[in-house]
Parts: C-alpha cells; sequence; structure tokens
C-alpha cells in the first residue's frame, strides 16, 4: 500500500511539472509570436492634408476633389462663406505606429484684396507625433493621430513704406492648430478652422489617411 500511495504521489507530481512546462512553453511562443508580429509589420498609411480655403471673394472654377463633397457640404451648410477652393493638397506616406514631420515654403494661401502681398512666401509645417492603426468602440477600423500640429507664418500687409513708389510693409503673423485626433480609415474630415488677415478668410484644415496598397 505505501508503494502504490508513493507511486501515486509521484505520477501526481510529474503531470503537474508536465503541465507547468507546457505552459510555460505555450507562454514563450506566444510572446516570440507577437514580438514577431511587431517587428513584422511593415504596414504603411498613406495620409492627406487638404488645405482649403474659405472666403467671400470670387473664385476660379477649379473643382474641388471628389473625395472632398461631403465635406464641403458639411461647411457650406455651417459656415457663412460663399466660396471654397483647394490651396494645397500634401500626400505623405508613414508606418504604422510612426511619425510625421515636414516643413514647406509656398505662396500666400489667403490675400487681402487689393494687396500687392502674393510676391510674399507662406511659411508651413505639419507634425504628427504618432500615426497609428486602432479600432473605436463599434469595432470599426480607425487612424489615431496624436500630436497632430499644423502650423503657418502668413504675409500680412500693414502699410506702405514711402520709398521707391512705395514698397508695401509686410508683417508675418503665426497661425496653426495642435490637436489629438482619431479618423475613420480612408474617410476625409475636418480637424478645424483658422481664420487669417483682414481679408476675412479662413483656412480649413481636411485630413484623411488609409492603409497603402502593398
Amino acid at each position: 500500500m505505501k508503494v502504490q500511495k508513493v507511486l501515486s504521489g509521484m505520477v501526481v507530481v510529474l503531470l503537474a511539472a508536465l503541465i507547468v512546462v507546457s505552459w510555460s512553453s505555450s507562454a514563450r511562443a506566444q510572446t516570440n509570436n507577437q514580438q514577431t508580429d511587431t517587428r513584422d509589420d511593415e504596414t504603411n498609411l498613406d495620409t492627406q492634408l487638404f488645405l482649403l480655403v474659405a472666403t467671400n471673394q470670387p473664385v476660379s472654377d477649379e473643382k474641388l476633389p471628389a473625395s472632398l463633397d461631403g465635406v464641403v457640404k458639411q461647411l457650406r451648410a455651417t459656415l457663412p462663406f460663399k466660396n471654397y477652393r483647394l490651396a494645397a493638397t500634401l500626400i505623405n506616406r508613414v508606418k504604422n505606429d510612426g511619425r510625421l514631420d515636414l516643413s514647406w515654403i509656398g505662396g500666400p494661401v489667403a490675400t487681402t484684396a487689393g494687396s500687392s502681398s502674393t510676391v510674399n512666401p507662406s511659411f508651413s509645417q505639419f507634425k504628427v507625433r504618432n500615426v497609428k492603426l486602432a479600432r473605436n468602440s463599434q469595432g470599426e477600423t480607425v487612424v489615431q493621430m496624436a500630436g497632430f500640429n499644423f502650423g503657418m507664418r502668413i504675409p500680412i500687409q500693414v502699410g506702405q513704406v514711402a520709398v521707391n513708389g512705395g514698397i508695401p510693409a509686410i508683417n508675418y503673423e503665426n497661425t496653426g492648430l495642435s490637436t489629438d485626433i482619431s479618423v475613420r480609415e480612408a474617410e476625409p474630415v475636418v480637424v478645424g478652422t483658422l481664420n487669417v488677415g483682414p481679408s476675412g478668410d479662413a483656412i480649413i484644415l481636411v485630413v484623411a489617411a488609409k492603409r497603402t496598397q502593398r
């Protein structure tokens, strides 16, 4: 009887040891798989930033991209501007869980009617601290943009200098926006509105992001 009890005890201990070893191996394998998945995740995202100018001044017959039809309809229903034009489109690729940082020089986005500030460039910067795919509470795929930051230095005519026929005096004024946002994949959304200059025009920031096709 004592021998049987000893053997039974040994069997129980051996089974317990086998279970522990099996669990440990499974846990290590799962951890390794997770590490491999993270390391091998080469998903890239295409981000699009649209700069729209909202104005009550006449604009050319330039058509806006069809992808912005819903956004423009929303803007016309909420903002008191007669016309909208596309000032710039920026398309950039960023790795999932990566960052984005770019600066550029361009013509003034909005100008005062009758001014000659069109010869003065504007200076812009667009940053996103982290761009990452995620899921919202409804299980939909969204793109999180943490540390979304847009800034621009805009030339504003403030007077005339009475030399050489009257050279306009220009001051550069800063405008910008910082926020954290989540957007549905491939769906353009309005991020913010920035009033610029004495003309009463406004810059509308619209952003969209989607996974690239390999």
